[in-house]
């Protein structure tokens, strides 16, 4: 098995979890927005269309500073987490969206591991 299967089955595990704790499976749009609530810390259900946009911001920025791609810097007064880039993602790593999605499916797998 290569890398691409490994995560590829580790994914679908996943999925079958939430999938039995929300009833559905998440896209990875969705499980970005998840991590960036959690990131947050802020339970709410009247997120803005802006504010889901910030959540998947975070949760991407979260996700890449456990490479050092990026490094937290604190909180703004409302809360939210800020992240500062540190080092450019190799090209390789981040060419073409296959690539983006396996490397992101990758660190959300590390993610659920660690929390």
């Amino acid at each position: 098995m290569n890398d691409t299967t490994d995560i590829s089955l580790l994914w679908a595990e996943l999925m079958a979890e939430m999938q039995a704790n929300f009833g559905k499976v998440p896209d990875l749009q969705t499980m970005l927005f998840l991590i960036g609530v959690q990131e947050l810390g802020q339970l709410r259900q009247d997120f803005n269309k802006e504010e889901k946009q910030d959540l998947i911001h975070i949760a991407v920025c979260s996700l890449l500073s456990q490479q050092g791609h990026f490094r937290f810097v604190g909180h703004d007064e409302e809360g939210w987490p800020h992240y500062e880039p540190t080092a450019t993602l190799n090209e390789q790593e981040w060419k073409g969206l296959f690539q983006q999605e396996v490397l992101l499916k990758n660190l959300i797998l590390q993610y659920f591991d660690k929390h």
